[in-house]
């Protein structure tokens, strides 16, 4: 399987996170990428330490919304941690560059869903002078993601298990 680095930047340009996953495919959902246990995961921007992933995890990046999803084996707590982003660019033959809006949408495996780090994305909004089309279409994001959850849509009730299977 082909490596694909994923760069997640903030608004400013700033590199905030980057990973190394293996490509496994695409479906009508979008783009799978695997981030096996062990894998690198680079911090630059924010309280996280760069480190290893504690779990197998699948990716999902679908083409022109404002989030990517990554979904966890067990024993992590959570299901799905959905990160708002700018729609998805291939920068490169084998990377991909998305703009980190802050706010996340997480599903726990109690089915629990928190939107986390709305007051990052309010501060961020006027500190890093997001334009209205940013603005609406992170929380444009972040509402289809709640509803997702609610209504426990594809491919979040069960789908990303295929690809997590494949990790």
């Amino acid at each position: 399987m082909d490596a694909v680095d994923l760069v997640l930047r903030k608004f400013d340009g700033r590199p905030h996170r980057q990973v190394t996953a293996r490509l496994l495919g695409e479906d009508e959902y979008g783009t799978w990428l695997a981030t096996p246990r062990g894998t690198v995961v680079t911090y630059h921007y924010g309280r996280r330490r760069s480190g290893r992933t504690r779990v197998d995890a699948v990716r999902l990046l679908p083409a022109g919304k404002w989030w990517m999803a990554m979904f966890l084996a067990a024993p992590d707590v959570r299901e799905a941690y959905c990160d708002v982003i700018s729609p998805l660019r291939w920068t490169g033959p084998a990377e991909i560059t998305v703009i980190d809006l802050d706010i996340d949408v997480v599903r726990y495996r109690d089915h629990r869903v928190v939107v986390e780090d709305e007051d990052e994305f309010a501060e961020h909004r006027h500190e890093l002078g997001y334009p209205p089309e940013i603005v609406e279409g992170a929380l444009a994001g972040a509402a289809e993601l709640r509803a997702a959850f609610g209504r426990d849509d594809q491919p979040f009730a069960s789908h990303y298990r295929k690809w997590l299977a494949r990790v």
